[in-house]
């Protein structure tokens, strides 16, 4: 990652999981269908070792989910 002087230095896209901080390469959108317009999306990050482990969280709550790379999200570091 480059920094400009001056500027904030680049963040790396975090994983979701709690206590994890590892790099993200992962972006799962899901909805909660009861509280979610259809069109709004929440979006988790995750790393290779609990992008599984989130969606099958969320799916267990019969949540939609998608799952793409993260370097897809806009805004993307």
């Amino acid at each position: 990652m480059i920094s400009l002087p001056g500027a904030e230095p680049a963040h790396e896209l975090a994983c979701s999981r709690a206590g994890c901080g590892a790099a993200a390469s992962w972006a799962i959108r899901w909805r909660n269908p009861k509280i979610h317009a259809a069109d709004r999306r929440k979006h988790w990050l995750a790393c290779d070792d609990h992008r599984e482990y989130l969606v099958e969280f969320l799916r267990a709550r019969s949540f939609p989910v998608e799952v793409l790379p993260a370097s897809e999200l806009e805004g993307a570091a």
